[in-house]
């Protein structure tokens, strides 16, 4: 098989790469920095150009590959899909865009964006979506050069209608959830790690987030879910959630980072009003988490990674390779010492 993967050189694509090299299909891989691509495996075809600026002059040999598969990693908006379909209808067999769960009613309610009842929960693939398009714009558009520019056009909501809406070049979507593992760029578990490997005796969180839950899933988890929509053809014209078992409340998910990282302290659940004004989690009365079964049961998903070595991996990968920047702001273990006082004192 032919697959063209488009991104494919951060976090999540390696993983995806590795499979599919590994199983003897010819890649294609569009990214944008010559020697990035360094640590993938040898024998795949790089092309280089940026996907906006470049695409006039990429696409004859893009559409020259025949790809059976066009794996699109970074489209944001309407305008990427639109190029990406319009480019390969012809000329390839089928499309596959990753998406996320932001596409979820429940993900409005948690961002403000959608006020009302809490959404019922797990939601599968044929539940509610957001109302509101675009859940990163203001009400002022961006400057051209800030680097956040994108996020006033982000929508996967719009990936998503492009994508699925061409009879003549199927397509598959793949919703994700929180990902994370080695080669995270948003360091997702570094404010705990640090507070864990700093000494602090105890990790604070608010009532409500504490309870709370959100779909994760390990990265070489979600290349394994990838790796079957490209390969597997009853994936075509189907939408897929991502996404691990167990499911972990935020309270347990720390936990779980305390035992990889070998941290004696405790998870102290405090009332929101206890805590400093930047610890409070009032947002997070919605839970964000998605029914996984359909992928699980068309195309034979299984984690392929267990918990606890995913987590071990990543405290592993976290502690070697630390945030370029850190905001001593956000570690006021000072603030976080007189809540502790003020709980113990009431004790």
């Amino acid at each position: 098989m032919r697959v063209l993967v488009i991104g494919g050189t951060r976090f999540i694509g390696p993983p995806i790469v590795d499979r599919l090299h590994a199983q003897g299909h010819e890649i294609m891989l569009l990214h944008r920095t010559p020697g990035i691509g360094a640590t993938l495996p040898s024998g795949i075809t790089h092309v280089y150009g940026d996907r906006r600026a470049d695409w006039a002059d990429l696409a004859p040999r893009l559409r020259a590959f025949g790809p059976d598969v066009v794996l699109d990693m970074i489209a944001l908006g309407e305008a990427d899909a639109q190029q990406v379909m319009e480019t390969f209808k012809g000329a390839a067999g089928r499309v596959v865009a990753i998406s996320s769960q932001d596409v979820y009613l429940a993900y409005g309610r948690i961002n403000g964006t959608e006020p009302g009842d809490s959404v019922r929960i797990p939601f599968d693939e044929d539940d509610a979506l957001r109302e509101k398009l675009y859940p990163y714009r203001g009400e002022t558009p961006r400057a051209a050069d800030d680097p956040m520019r994108w996020a006033d056009d982000y929508d996967k909501i719009l990936v998503e209608r492009r994508v699925m809406g061409d009879p003549d070049l199927p397509g598959t979507v793949l919703r994700l959830p929180m990902v994370y593992g080695p080669g995270d760029y948003q360091h997702r578990l570094f404010p705990y790690l640090k507070r864990m490997d700093d000494g602090r005796p105890a990790i604070l969180l608010s009532e409500t987030a504490a309870d709370w839950h959100w779909t994760r899933a390990y990265v070489e988890n979600v290349a394994e879910a990838v790796m079957l929509a490209i390969t597997d053809p009853r994936a075509a014209g189907r939408i897929y959630n991502v996404g691990d078992q167990p499911l972990l409340s935020m309270a347990a998910w720390v936990r779980t980072i305390g035992q990889a990282a070998g941290w004696q302290g405790e998870i102290e659940v405090v009332a929101n009003d206890l805590l400093p004004e930047d610890m409070r989690d009032d947002a997070l009365a919605q839970d964000l988490v998605a029914e996984t079964t359909r992928i699980r049961r068309e195309l034979g998903y299984r984690e392929v990674v267990p918990l606890e070595t995913a987590m071990a991996r990543t405290v592993e990968w976290e502690r070697a390779h630390p945030p370029a920047q850190v905001n001593p702001a956000d570690f006021d273990y000072e603030a976080e010492d007189a809540v502790l006082e003020r709980i113990r004192s009431s004790e």
